[in-house]
């Protein structure tokens, strides 16, 4: 056979180990897939009967924090805690905290992957409350006052937290002990947050200071930089819709986002949006089949 006719495919062993990797790459996801259905705490796993309360719908992702003083945590209806959140009530599992609720979650929440609530005394979160990734919330510090002693083994002091309905505290954020979030309160993130902060109020920084606040009369001040596609009622209506609703939600924000770029003189997104997502079907791993394949021939010589 001459060398021109010679086939440039790899060897059979070469595409039995590409698919085999295949294979087991396929398995793990797979597995992986079921063992956070699996490992997930509802109201219908046993995991439900060490809280004081969790609410239908609730729902806590897995792989789970460090979750302990269960007891002494109450979370509401259809709130949603991400993966790797730390709930925990009191220093260690297994303390006598009292007769009261030391951490309640109001119904309707969702608490992003990687946030910790670390409750010693009362931490209250309202209804509706949204947060990014790694907030951490507690209602304990360490106090320094001692000179002679490492402030790690100083007495600690509480002081309540209240966070009201329906805020957003931003990914990153510190709510420290002794703070109070009024109804609707935007949060930034990377905020450290102690003090008293007023209903439908902005704040952020280092520490947190206000950014802006709705007025009856006067509206937002400083005013908001545009108008949403959306009005609050439609919003409200598709957040109760499902994943429907939420492709809904997706759609618009396409198209708040093409009008803002028209606004904006960005240049033309139709093309990039007519394009779409990636089918389902477009599997990247056999888009590197060829390039894997190249390998193993030039290691087989």
């Amino acid at each position: 056979m001459s060398p021109k006719a010679r086939s440039t495919r790899p060897p059979v062993a070469a595409r039995l180990r590409i698919r085999a990797r295949q294979g087991v790459h396929l398995a793990v996801q797979h597995g992986w897939e079921w063992l956070q259905r699996q490992g997930q705490i509802t109201p219908h796993t046993p995991g439900r009967r060490k809280f004081a309360y969790l609410g239908e719908g609730a729902c806590i992702g897995f792989p789970v924090g460090a979750i302990y003083g269960e007891p002494w945590i109450s979370i509401g209806d259809h709130t949603l805690v991400g993966t790797h959140v730390t709930i925990s009530a009191g220093f260690v599992p297994g303390l006598d905290l009292g007769p009261d609720i030391v951490v309640t979650i109001g119904g309707g929440c969702s608490l992003g992957r990687g946030t910790h609530i670390v409750g010693h005394q009362s931490i209250e979160i309202g209804d509706d409350v949204f947060t990014g990734p790694n907030v951490y919330i507690t209602d304990q510090n360490h106090t320094y006052g001692d000179l002679d002693t490492p402030i790690g083994r100083q007495w600690p002091e509480n002081n309540p937290v209240v966070i009201g309905d329906g805020c957003w505290i931003g990914t990153g954020a510190i709510i420290l002990p002794g703070t109070r979030l009024g109804r609707n309160v935007a949060v930034a993130g990377g905020a450290v947050v102690r003090g008293e902060f007023p209903d439908h109020s902005v704040i952020g920084g280092v520490p947190a200071k206000v950014l802006r606040t709705h007025d009856a009369e006067a509206g937002w001040q400083p005013p908001l930089r545009g108008q949403s596609l959306i009005s609050l009622d439609e919003l409200a209506a598709l957040s109760v819709d499902g994943l429907e609703g939420l492709q809904i939600l997706q759609d618009k924000l396409r198209e708040e986002d093409r009008a803002r770029s028209a606004r904006n003189g960005d240049g033309d997104t139709t093309a990039r949006d007519e394009a779409g997502p990636r089918r389902s079907d477009e599997r990247p791993l056999d888009a590197a089949l060829p390039r894997e394949e190249e390998r193993l021939r030039e290691e087989a010589g």
